[in-house]
């Protein structure tokens, strides 16, 4: 089988998410990493590139130039993962999509609706792949229990309860470390904080495993510590196409808590719930039955999550995998097996549209508005 090759902008040394995707990109032998601007000091994401392998004269300064050289190349990249700040993901994304690569794009995929909606378009019209790295979605009992949904295993589902909160940002004293205080300068994450940062991964969970969307939503933000511009914690109220109720939480102030991000699906003749923090179980309670623990790589699970169990039964399998998984689906993309649950450029859309639709909740005491991008309503 030939290795499909694969570039990456960001993501260098000392980057949280970079590991992740190298890891995962590179963990089914499926993809080679040969080229990347990986830091946005040239000279240091050249050396670092070098280190991990990629040859000088594809260990690029800056995205332009990796642009510039790929699209002369008769071995060019067939994906390239943006792993760079968030203000910086429309106009990467939009050159090269233009340019008629394949796109994977880190969370949020732009910072306005009007940008995620060009990226659709310029999507649709070069029929390139746009995913954005929900990579949550690609863990096996999240898999798991989209397809019992689907399977009318809950029935028709009425609620949904997901939250994202974590306790990390929550010391005042820490509150202008430059690792932190970005999160909620409007200058550099945009116009949300928290619920753009992790919220919109529960809310896409949501959306995902329910198969619906969102259609309105109220919004409570806030700012506990003063310090802050953007909000640290909200709460958001949601309804879906289909009628079912959604309830988010999100913070990044619950001390105590530590990843934090689970989800519960009510449905009218059961009920799910999965926590990032135990991955390989999914609980599910029938009607009048007992709770029973699911697990990953036990027999009868539907197709997706067999699929994508790497490892025997009882042994786990982390996050890195789950961004694996997200490539496993984008080389059989790339190869013409489109794979349903690969995350698309209409959900990085959607998400943008319940940010910018939750903030004008907020500013106006969580007044009802409608959550939908324009483009499709």
């Amino acid at each position: 089988m030939t290795k499909l090759k694969w570039g990456m902008i960001g993501g260098g040394e000392g980057s949280q998410i970079g590991p992740a995707h190298r890891l995962g990109a590179l963990a089914d032998g499926r993809f080679e990493f040969v080229a990347g601007a990986l830091d946005h000091r040239p000279e240091v994401g050249k050396e670092y590139a070098e280190q991990l392998g990629i040859a000088s004269d594809r260990a690029y300064g800056d995205w332009t130039e990796m642009l510039a050289g790929e699209k002369e190349r008769d071995d060019r990249i067939d994906l390239v993962t943006i792993a760079t700040p968030n203000a910086t993901h429309f106009e990467i994304t939009k050159s090269f999509l233009e340019a008629g690569f394949n796109v994977l794009c880190e969370k949020p995929m732009t910072m306005s609706v009007e940008e995620g909606e060009e990226i659709v378009r310029i999507a649709q019209k070069t029929g390139k792949i746009c995913t954005v790295n929900y990579c949550y979605s690609a863990y096996p009992m999240v898999r798991q229990a989209r397809a019992m949904v689907r399977a009318d295993e809950l029935g028709k589902v009425r609620l949904v309860v997901t939250n994202f909160s974590h306790g990390h940002h929550g010391d005042a004293t820490d509150a202008d470390n430059p690792r932190v205080r970005w999160r909620y300068d409007p200058a550099m994450a945009g116009v949300s904080g928290q619920f753009a940062d992790c919220g919109i991964h529960a809310l896409h969970m949501a959306s995902f495993i329910c198969d619906d969307n969102v259609e309105r939503l109220s919004a409570d933000f806030a700012s506990t510590i003063a310090s802050r511009t953007l909000e640290d914690d909200a709460m958001v109220n949601f309804r879906m196409s289909g009628g079912t109720v959604g309830r988010l939480w999100t913070s990044s102030v619950a001390i105590g808590r530590q990843h934090g991000f689970d989800i519960q699906v009510f449905g009218e003749t059961g009920g799910l719930r999965w926590t990032s923090e135990q991955p390989n179980q999914l609980i599910y309670t029938p009607t009048g039955g007992r709770t029973q623990i699911v697990e990953k790589g036990e027999g009868g699970l539907h197709e997706d999550a067999q699929r994508l169990s790497r490892v025997a039964i009882a042994h786990p399998e982390g996050f890195p995998l789950a961004v694996a998984n997200i490539y496993c689906d984008l080389a059989d993309a790339i190869g013409g097996d489109a794979r349903d649950g690969l995350p698309t450029a209409e959900d990085g859309l959607r998400s943008m549209a319940a940010v910018h639709t939750a903030v004008a909740s907020a500013k106006e005491d969580g007044a009802w508005k409608d959550a939908r991008p324009p483009m499709f309503r």
